[in-house]
């Protein structure tokens, strides 16, 4: 059985995995992050694949930073992710471009502005993807976007183009 199956058995909710409860409930009051980090270190690849895609917040934050590249995914395929923490994901820099290519695939995610433009700032996103969303960004991000020294070179110069094509107005 691969991993696939096991996350079409845990969607369905008929695998026999076994995961603490309170992981996967949401609650305001969560286990201590130590305690949650020593609990998730044991655990499987299937339990993880299953906490993954039905855990809570923090349980998706530990498991957001698995070193494997299945479960990092199966998080963003968790029903419950919030635009908050596709934010989170996209400004981070250490993040796998597996998955800000998953992000910026994804319509839902990318109606939110601050996910496109944590998109294009991040050097880890694939230059096409971030190219795709630069031109929807406001103006006055595109303008800091062109002095950057924190974005890729061609996602510089493509903003001065912008910049130069709407006008010297506005700063």
């Amino acid at each position: 059985m691969d991993e696939d199956d096991i996350a079409a058995e845990v969607v369905a909710g008929t695998d026999a995995i076994t995961v603490p409860e309170e992981l996967l409930e949401e609650s305001p009051v969560a286990a201590a992050n130590a305690t949650l980090q020593q609990l998730i270190q044991v655990m499987g690849v299937s339990e993880k694949i299953k906490l993954a895609l039905r855990g809570n917040r923090e349980a998706r934050g530990q498991l957001i930073r698995d070193p494997n590249r299945l479960i990092r995914r199966f998080v963003l395929q968790n029903p419950r992710v919030t635009d908050d923490e596709i934010i989170v994901i996209a400004k981070n820099r250490t993040a796998d471009d597996e998955l800000l290519r998953m992000i910026s695939d994804s319509r839902d995610w990318t109606k939110n502005y601050q996910v496109r433009l944590a998109l294009v700032t991040n050097p880890k996103t694939p230059l096409p993807l971030a190219l795709r969303f630069l031109a929807s960004l406001h103006e006055r991000d595109i303008r800091a976007l062109a002095k950057s020294k924190n974005v890729s070179g061609t996602i510089a110069t493509q903003a001065k183009r912008l910049v130069l094509r709407k006008g010297p107005q506005g700063g």
